[in-house]
């Protein structure tokens, strides 16, 4: 073995040691952040944005946690995750109760994703007076769904009972046979539409469009940490272009977090509008605060927060434009 081709093999082991060194410490130096969220089908484009490294494109490193909707704002508080992804109603909730997050992004809007399920003997919502629902607890978006429908129809929580159940307990519980009705989301509602026998579906938010999706940060990250926000929400926009142009793999990807095949995901994506950049621009001119206010609103009303907290705060445009 010639010295020329030992010294040739050295330094292009060389040369590959410094790119795995230059890699490592971009890796390193890249700011990392743990972002809460649930398996809710309109999240999905958040997991496909971690997973395809479409974040990493946009200079920030995400780590995609599934976190109960009671406990995000408190993983935030804590420290231990910097965004949360949950609904508006949600937001005011967690306003309401001491911790501040400031939306910056649309993420998607249902339609028809949250849906009640109710027994065959049941007709109309004003049927279930007196009756059990299976819902998760005051707080989350499947109560607020349930109120907001129950007060559109001239109900309150009063005239029901309630059983305290996950989105997926709910759906699963109510399959079995147990309970006179349920509230829950995608892709869990698409679990009681292929069973037929279940029950059926009554209301959905194409009756009510109640739920509304978005990201957040504390004010203070945002105003330390804007290019990290920026990144977020690009690499966001990114995965709703992959989705157009690779739907298959788009939805493998996303369906995979949820223990759902390509084509099982597609499905229950259905009754989900994604929205993309021009979308995020229209809501948050106007009908963005319009029903943060609506939600304050029911929320007082059922006695779910004890005071309307400041709404101004929670909305930050900036990254969108």
């Amino acid at each position: 073995m010639t010295s020329r081709y030992l010294a040739s093999v050295f330094a292009a082991g060389m040369l590959f040691a410094g790119a795995l060194s230059s890699g490592a410490a971009m890796a390193q130096d890249m700011p990392k952040i743990v972002l809460g969220m649930s398996g809710w089908t309109g999240f999905a484009p958040l997991s496909l944005a971690a997973e395809a490294g479409l974040f990493k494109k946009h200079g920030v490193d995400v780590e995609i946690k599934f976190i109960p909707q009671k406990e995000r704002h408190l993983t935030v508080a804590a420290g231990a995750t910097q965004a949360v992804a949950t609904t508006v109603d949600t937001f005011i909730a967690y306003s309401a109760a001491g911790i501040p997050l400031t939306q910056v992004l649309l993420l998607d809007k249902s339609n028809g994703g949250d849906g009640l399920a109710v027994r065959g003997s049941i007709n109309k919502i004003t049927d279930l007076k007196g009756k059990t629902i299976a819902v998760d607890g005051a707080g989350t978006t499947p109560y607020f769904t349930l109120i907001a429908f129950m007060k559109r129809n001239g109900m309150g929580p009063k005239d029901v009972n309630f059983a305290t159940l996950g989105p997926q307990p709910a759906a699963q519980a109510f399959i079995a046979g147990q309970y006179d009705a349920a509230l829950t989301y995608e892709p869990y509602l698409s679990s009681v539409r292929n069973a037929p026998n279940a029950g059926k579906i009554l209301l959905t938010t194409l009756d009510y469009p109640v739920v509304v999706d978005m990201v957040a940060f504390q004010p203070d990250y945002i105003k330390k940490n804007p290019k990290v926000v920026q990144g977020v929400v690009n690499g966001f926009f990114d995965a709703l272009a992959m989705i157009k142009t690779d739907p298959a793999k788009s939805n493998e990807i996303m369906g995979s977090k949820v223990k759902q095949t390509g084509e099982q995901f597609a499905g229950s994506a259905k009754f989900i509008s994604w929205q993309d950049k021009a979308a995020n621009q229209a809501y948050f001119k106007g009908e963005l605060q319009a029903f943060m206010k609506e939600a304050a609103d029911i929320q007082l009303e059922a006695g779910v927060i004890r005071a309307i907290p400041a709404l101004g705060p929670m909305v930050d445009d900036s990254f969108i434009k």
